[in-house]
């Protein structure tokens, strides 16, 4: 009994060593470097596409509720450069952003969707036999579903002091003292990252894994996540020197070398459930003989 525990002990931290063995033999941080500038590539036309979008339906009324929304879970000084520049192009946009330009980023959106399907699927070692275009219809569909999801959310931040308010007005119960915009946007910003890491491991591998054994993976990355935004933010803020090295491309850089991080921890969490996976199955092979 006291070896099958010490078994049951040790096999997260075996994981997490053989994890780590296959993500450097598989040359996992350059995989990340291409997930991380597909990504870039994606990240700023589709904020661009959803936010114009969200204000030209608003009259601008939702736009700061979307930005804060999308980069909330961001280190602030990676942020607020690309915040800036956003903002910047947004006051310039016409009636392209949501038209030619719209089609373009969802279809570059997409781009880094599928840059995050192939890193998936090589962490888990699926054989992915799926033709070209089904992939690729499957991440323009992931991309529209999470523009919808955004604009959904921030609708909801809209309506939501008016029924507040209604609720206090009519009755004796201070509705936006327990369901302010302040909590439900914290709420969002913690909900959004967790659905997106469960999303990766649950839609984009090629075979379906239960959810019981993506979630060890799921809870390493956002606690890398959490440990690594902490930790890049006091690097830029106290130590790096991006805007001596890269001048105009200061914020740029630092966004990219983010995602890089991100991308990285992201699929160090996939091959911590495929190294899971393989030691029960041999341990469970085992036993049977």
């Amino acid at each position: 009994m006291s070896g099958a525990s010490n078994l049951t002990i040790g096999l997260p931290f075996q994981a997490l060593r053989l994890a780590l063995s296959r993500f450097a033999a598989k040359n996992g941080l350059v995989m990340s470097s291409h997930v991380a500038m597909s990504l870039m590539l994606a990240l700023f036309p589709f904020m661009l596409f959803t936010v114009g979008l969200a204000g030209t339906l608003s009259q601008d009324y939702v736009t700061e509720e979307l930005i804060e929304l999308m980069f909330g879970a961001w280190p602030e000084e990676v942020a607020d450069p690309i915040v800036a520049e956003l903002r910047a192009v947004l006051q310039g946009a016409g009636s392209g952003v949501i038209t030619v330009g719209g089609l373009l980023a969802v279809y570059f959106a997409s781009n880094g969707v599928d840059a995050v399907r192939v890193a998936m699927t090589r962490a888990y070692h699926d054989v992915d036999t799926r033709p070209f275009w089904r992939a690729r219809l499957l991440c323009i569909a992931l991309v529209i579903g999470g523009g919808a999801a955004i604009l959904a959310i921030a609708a909801v931040e809209v309506v939501l002091p008016i029924y507040t308010r209604l609720v206090s007005e009519k009755t004796a119960v201070n509705a936006s003292e327990w369901l302010s915009v302040e909590r439900i946007r914290w709420t969002f910003t913690v909900a959004i990252p967790v659905i997106m890491v469960i999303g990766a491991h649950l839609i984009l591998p090629p075979v379906r894994h239960r959810l019981a054994q993506v979630l060890p993976g799921v809870a390493l990355t956002l606690f890398l996540w959490a440990a690594g935004g902490w930790a890049f933010s006091v690097y830029i803020s106290s130590f790096a020197t991006y805007s001596t090295t890269y001048a105009g491309l200061a914020g740029a850089m630092a966004a990219l070398i983010y995602l890089y991080l991100s991308a990285a921890m992201l699929i160090l969490g996939a091959e911590y459930n495929g190294a899971l996976m393989d030691l029960r199955d041999k341990r469970s092979g085992a036993g049977t003989v």
